[in-house]
């Protein structure tokens, strides 16, 4: 890759594999939590994308946990829902036999199953070297997970290189909010990030983030295999890609509403007789964005409504046929689903507060402006869960009652440089935890079920109007028990958990929180 030396900056961004043990937790099934909104795209064609709606949900912490969820089903089909929370890795994949299922270690695979999500829950799910291998099988949701630095060569390998890769007869699958990323291109080690081949058909990827890869991925291994198509890519953002935005081979794909930026050396490549409808798009700082490039095999592609912001263009050869500098449409392709285009002019605005994990499923109203899901399922803890729209919260009058942070515990998910989680627990204002950047979470927990009704969420001297959108989420289920913007007093329905998390998921300059009390009434 030409850009590959510029890629390896990112290589020191791998990290370590942590072992965790193994986990499984069978839960009601009104405690699921996946796939607020449904899917959207050719994801709803073919009979539609539904996953593991109506089963029995499981709590997993490890790969094995996972494979121990599928084997334990009554047939290769009964529905369920896998909610993830923490770090699968290759220390704690292994392979699980059962009539139900068909697994590998070092690989989470979805292999001649059906109708099973996979849902990223508390303070995240993180796939982390280990791929997600999706063959022989249909009706499949992957949500809100982060899948990052699988490799193909060196050491850990896993799913050929791939982070998502589904292959040999796959239907209807919807992968939304997902973070998938690597450190570099292939010399690095690493292949796609999201690859489709040999008669793959009907998938969405929406509301999602690639980065930091050679390639992004494709719809079919080679200029032979024009089998897989119906692909819809929206509300996705494409950063710092050598190639493969995606490649498509033959087939059909409806790409809206993502935010390219820094496509090193091509961005969507329609070959083979693929035809690819390209709405409202937003490309920036890059090269050669669409096109059919590197064969002599043209593909098709109908534009409409695109901005092109600093985009830079190669001369046309026998091998290279950029759509540019003035795209026009050379086909016309018709979409059977009905869909809303934000405009170009705000795609990088709503993609970057909704697009990958850990965002809160947000996704565009198409006017512009994220909203929040209603979940489809209500949980066991709170008898009237809604993710509601931002609210300001109330005024910051203290509530009554016993603080009850005083003598609970606390964790996050990071902590800048002279800052400590237990800060936030201390009944001192003077000090403070802070992310190590912009966003990131806070918990308080206790050794116990507690009640927990309101929240005041205090900023420290000096930070007063950093936070912006937030959300409030129960830790042990993750329902979100509220949203809003700025800090102050949070109100709830009672809820008794173990563990509360407050999410800044937006701020001005550095949050900082110097403390977290949680009340009873």
């Amino acid at each position: 890759m030409g850009r590959s030396v510029a890629l390896r900056l990112y290589a020191a961004l791998a990290l370590m594999a942590l072992a965790v043990a193994t986990v499984v937790v069978a839960l009601s099934t009104s405690e699921a939590s996946a796939a607020a909104g449904g899917a959207s795209g050719y994801a709803t064609q073919n009979g539609g994308t539904t996953g593991g709606a109506g089963g029995q949900v499981v709590r997993a912490t490890t790969g094995t946990a996972i494979h121990q969820a599928l084997c334990g089903r009554a047939s290769s089909s009964t529905p369920i829902i896998i909610q993830v929370e923490g770090t699968i890795n290759h220390g704690n994949t292994a392979k699980v036999s059962g009539d139900s299922c068909n697994t590998a270690a070092g690989v989470i695979e979805l292999k001649q199953i059906s109708n099973v999500t996979i849902v990223g829950v508390g303070n995240g799910a993180v796939f982390d070297q280990l791929g997600i291998h999706i063959r022989e099988a249909s009706n499949i949701i992957i949500q809100n997970v982060t899948v990052r630095n699988v490799k193909k060569s060196g050491s850990p390998t896993s799913n050929g290189g791939d982070a998502i890769g589904m292959e040999s007869d796959v239907r209807n699958v919807w992968v939304d909010h997902v973070t998938l990323e690597a450190s570099g291109g292939e010399a690095e080690g690493f292949d796609g990030l999201f690859d489709m081949k040999d008669n793959t058909q009907y998938v969405t990827l929406s509301y999602s983030i690639l980065r930091n890869s050679g390639r992004g991925g494709l719809v079919g291994s080679s200029e032979s295999d024009t089998s897989n198509g119906f692909v819809t890519y929206h509300h996705n953002l494409y950063e710092n890609i050598d190639s493969r935005t995606p490649l498509l081979r033959g087939g059909v794909a409806h790409i809206y509403n993502n935010h390219y930026v820094s496509l090193n050396e091509s961005g969507i490549n329609s070959r083979a007789g693929a035809r690819a409808r390209v709405d409202n798009n937003y490309f920036e700082d890059s090269k050669d964005v669409l096109g059919t490039f590197y064969t002599d095999q043209a593909g098709y592609w109908q534009v409409n409504g695109n901005t092109f912001d600093n985009v830079t263009w190669s001369a046309r050869g026998s091998e290279n046929n950029p759509a540019g500098p003035n795209p026009t449409s050379n086909t016309t392709v018709s979409i059977p689903y009905s869909y809303t285009l934000d405009a170009a002019s705000c795609v990088p605005s709503v993609v970057s507060q909704t697009a990958g994990a850990n965002k809160g499923l947000r996704e565009s109203d198409g006017s512009c402006t994220p909203t929040n899901p209603q979940p489809t399922d209500p949980q066991p803890t709170d008898p009237e869960p809604t993710d509601p729209e931002p609210t300001d919260p109330e005024p910051t009058n203290p509530p009554t009652g016993t603080n009850l942070s005083l003598t609970a515990d606390s964790d996050g998910s990071s902590k800048a440089s002279g800052t400590s989680y237990g800060n936030v627990r201390d009944g001192n204002l003077s000090t403070y935890w802070s992310p190590s950047g912009s966003t990131g979470s806070i918990s308080i927990k206790w050794g116990s079920a507690t009640t927990v009704s309101s929240v005041t969420i205090r900023e420290a001297a000096g930070s007063t109007g950093a936070i912006g959108s937030w959300r409030l989420v129960n830790a042990d289920t993750g329902a979100v028990l509220a949203s809003g913007n700025g800090a102050g007093a949070i109100t709830f329905p009672a809820t008794s958990l173990r563990k509360i998390t407050f999410e800044i998921t937006s701020s001005s300059g550095t949050p900082r929180v110097a403390e977290f009390e949680t009340y009873a009434g």
